[in-house]
């Protein structure tokens, strides 16, 4: 097994899934101003080391995606934050990419960039204590999207990425979002996420990335969110499950999904339903963000001083994710 290897296997078994605190300065403030809460550099550390301290740490979380300013902050006991995540057992890891833009000559379509410097940002973040990281590529879907240049410059992108991570010794997540947003069905999300998949993987094989020191990211197969549609929860394992593995290669590893707009509670439902049915080899865990804290958020909002409040609802979220990574999950333990 290659190093790599093992710190994908490090970060995803057990139940064990991944916390995406990536957001970014900007997203950060949007939600916590959401819920009245003053976005200042102290109230965002704050909120993310009461969960980084939590139990469930040790016991559901196996990486924490982090952004540029998360991951050089020092917490209140003077640890850095990835000294406190390491010490859970957790693995830290960090977002990469510097956003998505406007895709030169489809203006409805997005290109995500930040390949240049990237070589040399690694090298600073590896140091800092990463060792996995994430590139996001975004896609709408119409009848007229993806396009082709979507689909191929998206990939190359995540590609060209994947290799110079691995080369400064992470492991790459790979993130091809297909968007929830639109009134597309099922079906067509089937395909055109299959087809996304599918290219990113020939741009990966072709770029000589190791496919078995990465970890996919993928959205699951659902109706648009202004879809007339409603398909069962067991529908959407089906589906989400027949195109990863007809679409991903099986030396990977482990498939970690985004929550991409689902509730806490549809997003561990589908999980623990896809695990279920699981019958590829693949190991299909969460990397969740609203779906792991926007709970916690709340009930941290009323009072942002009561860490053991937060970490017990914290604690309940994480519980329930890691269940459903094992196809283990129940209402009935939910509302216990």
């Amino acid at each position: 097994m290659s190093e790599l290897n093992n710190i994908v296997l490090k970060i995803l078994s057990s139940g064990k899934g991944i916390l995406a605190a990536d957001e970014s300065t900007g997203t950060m403030t949007k939600r916590l101003e959401s819920v009245s809460v003053p976005s200042t550099s102290k109230n965002r550390l704050l909120f993310r080391e009461t969960l980084f301290s939590s139990k469930s740490m040790e016991t559901c979380i196996g990486g924490v995606i982090l952004y540029d300013e998360t991951i050089k902050q020092t917490t209140s006991s003077e640890k850095t934050i990835p000294e406190l995540i390491s010490k859970s057992g957790a693995v830290p890891g960090i977002k990469v990419d510097t956003g998505a833009k406007v895709l030169a000559n489809s203006p409805k379509e997005k290109i995500t960039e930040g390949l240049d410097g990237l070589r040399e940002r690694l090298k600073e973040y590896y140091k800092l204590g990463a060792r996995f990281t994430k590139w996001r590529g975004v896609y709408v879907i119409s009848d007229e999207h993806p396009s082709k240049l979507s689909i191929f410059s998206n990939a190359h992108a995540l590609a060209r990425y994947a290799a110079l991570v691995q080369e400064c010794g992470m492991v790459p997540i790979v993130e091809p979002e297909v968007l929830m947003d639109g009134n597309h069905s099922a079906e067509e999300c089937y395909n055109k996420t299959s087809e996304v998949i599918q290219k990113c993987y020939e741009e990966l094989i072709f770029n000589k990335v190791d496919l078995t020191g990465t970890i996919l990211k993928p959205n699951m197969i659902l109706p648009g969110s202004d879809s007339s549609e409603k398909i069962a929860n067991e529908e959407v394992a089906k589906l989400t499950l027949k195109c990863l593995t007809n679409a991903v290669p099986a030396e990977v590893p482990g498939i970690t999904f985004l929550s991409g707009g689902q509730t806490e509670m549809e997003a561990t439902k589908n999980l623990n339903l896809i695990n279920k049915l699981n019958y590829s080899n693949f190991i299909m865990t969460y990397s969740y963000g609203r779906a792991l804290q926007q709970s916690a958020l709340k009930f941290w909002s009323k009072d942002i001083n009561n860490i053991k409040g937060t970490q017990e609802i914290f604690n309940h979220r994480a519980n329930m994710c890691s269940l459903a990574a094992q196809g283990e999950w129940s209402e009935e333990i939910e509302t216990k």
